[in-house]
């Protein structure tokens, strides 16, 4: 059997437009909701004001970071999953098992990834890319604002590669 390319992309998980502006409005509308409320209609206690503006302040950071995080794409190669700006996500030889259960803790229209205990948190640190994927520990979601076909043949595909490294 001939070497096979371990960089081939085998799949890939592109962000949905019309999901991502959804989601990026609806942070944004709500930060600028809390902001302008805080200050249209001042509670009588500065402190709750202030926890109302700094909530509507998050809600807006929050809406930058999943902009900048959704700009990209998630690669399935043989040597396992890759952001596109070349981030590492998980190395085909960690990846423990594949969950896409209704049950299973995962993002929306998405699966979660576990890796098994030799991979430490210093070779693999928290990572989160907000509609995109995170990875928290030994777990790893990829998903949210992402299409369900895609990630479902990413998962499939992902399985298969664990099945055949045996």
């Amino acid at each position: 059997m001939a070497q096979q390319d371990q960089n081939e992309v085998l799949a890939t998980v592109t962000v949905s437009a019309t999901r991502r502006w959804l989601a990026l409005s609806m942070l944004g509308g709500l930060g600028v909701l809390l902001i302008y409320f805080a200050f249209a209609t001042p509670p009588a206690n500065f402190a709750l004001q202030a926890f109302v503006i700094v909530l509507g302040g998050l809600s807006l950071a929050l809406m930058m970071k999943m902009h900048a995080g959704t700009s990209g794409q998630i690669d399935l190669t043989r040597a396992g999953l890759r952001d596109s700006d070349g981030t590492l996500i998980a190395p085909i030889e960690a990846i423990q098992a594949v969950e896409r259960g209704a049950f299973a803790f995962k993002p929306s229209n998405g699966f979660l990834v576990r890796l098994d205990l030799n991979a430490t948190e210093e070779d693999l640190p928290r990572v989160w890319r907000p509609g995109l994927w995170w990875r928290l520990g030994r777990r790893i979601g990829v998903g949210g604002v992402t299409p369900g076909n895609q990630t479902k043949i990413m998962a499939e595909l992902l399985q298969a590669l664990i099945v055949e490294r045996g």
